[in-house]
């Protein structure tokens, strides 16, 4: 595998204090990328999922070997949802979300937004005031989908299209069924007034996981932005599964041998597109952060009882990126919402913000 010294040496001094990575080694800029797929997997250790004897093969040895490793890839926080809504927002957990929301109410706000983009307060659904990605991305003339494996598999549970219990109401997809896999706690996209509030939109735009296969058969109906949630079985969070899979990084492993070769052969990924496999988070036993993780002002710690969600890591793949290439520069969700709004021409939302915030680059494309 192909590693670059400079910057393991550059990440070091970094977490020191030191001098930056750039300035160790200044890397070719990052290319201009017109399809991203993020795949969000859950709950597992970076020594777990990418070890020698990982329970996923396919994405721990043969999509490594195609792809970008990058070792030092971190959560933002425990539970599952706070990780969610921080990739596309960049606001920091609250007590609500850290529990999952349980209920799906509305955020109080106890101030506006502040210099760091942050709303101070706690709850759920947060205000048309705080914006996500697809709000800027549609801004800017791009499109997105989020797309929910499972979603409205039981009509009496929620929709297929915009999933997501009344506000107010005890929410209902918390756990599985052997007919109905999804979670709402696992889309983030429905806890944002700026998105739910017009309803035609949400539900054109977040969608059951069946519509990417037809979106990929041709370039002009693939979304520059698509969101990627597996089922509560296939992204590893439940083992066994409700309906008899065995569930965790086998049936994760599974998914994505359905789903990497398909994205790979569409248009829209032959033309220069990424795709980024992570995980929510780690295992409660990890709460380490990197890259001068922040709270919610007023909130609790990101990892409960430690700063952030641990370590995760997480896998690129690119034609732009040379096969093997191994990176142990710091990263986080916050790094890879503000990666997405620079490729994309974007200002960086809330902490995604924040100085000194390191961004994937030469490390990552630098041979290509």
């Amino acid at each position: 595998m192909r590693t670059r010294a400079a910057f393991v040496l550059a990440a070091s001094l970094l977490a020191c204090g030191g001098v930056s990575a750039q300035s160790q080694d200044t890397p070719k800029p990052a290319p201009k990328i017109d399809h991203v797929f993020v795949i969000m997997l859950e709950n597992q250790l970076f020594e777990t999922t990418f070890g020698k004897d990982s329970q996923a093969p396919y994405l721990a040895h043969e999509l490594t070997a195609k792809g970008a490793l990058l070792r030092q890839y971190y959560g933002i926080g425990h539970l599952s949802l706070d990780n969610y809504i921080a990739m596309i927002s960049g606001q920091a957990p609250n007590k609500a979300t850290q529990d999952d929301c349980t209920v799906f109410r509305e955020f109080v706000a106890t101030g506006p937004l502040d210099a760091n983009g942050q709303l101070p307060g706690e709850g759920c659904v947060y205000p048309a005031s705080v914006k996500t990605l697809p709000d800027q991305l549609e801004a800017a003339g791009k499109t997105w989908k989020g797309y929910m494996e499972d979603m409205g598999k039981d009509p009496a549970r929620e929709s297929s299209e915009c999933g997501h219990s009344p506000i107010g109401a005890e929410d209902r997809t918390r756990k599985a069924t052997p007919k109905d896999q999804y979670a709402a706690k696992h889309n983030p996209f429905v806890y944002f007034h700026s998105i739910i509030d017009d309803k035609a939109r949400c539900r054109k735009r977040v969608v059951n996981l069946r519509a990417l296969e037809r979106d990929l058969r041709k370039l002009d109906t693939t979304p520059n932005y698509s969101y990627i949630s597996p089922s509560l079985c296939h992204d590893g969070h439940d083992a066994p599964c409700r309906n008899g899979e065995p569930g965790g990084l086998v049936s994760a492993d599974k998914f994505l041998r359905e789903w990497i070769p398909r994205i790979t052969a569409s248009a829209a990924y032959r033309q220069g597109g990424l795709i980024v496999i992570t995980f929510d988070e780690a295992t409660m036993a990890d709460t380490t952060a990197c890259c001068g993780e922040q709270p919610l002002p007023g909130g609790p710690k990101p990892g409960i009882d430690g700063p952030g969600g641990g370590r995760i890591g997480a896998l690129l793949l690119s034609p732009h990126i040379a096969p093997g290439t191994v990176s142990d520069l710091p990263y986080n969700h916050y790094s890879l919402l503000r990666w997405t709004e620079d490729n994309f021409g974007l200002d960086p939302l809330g902490y995604a913000g924040a100085t000194g915030l390191a961004t994937f680059g030469g490390d990552v494309f630098g041979a290509r």
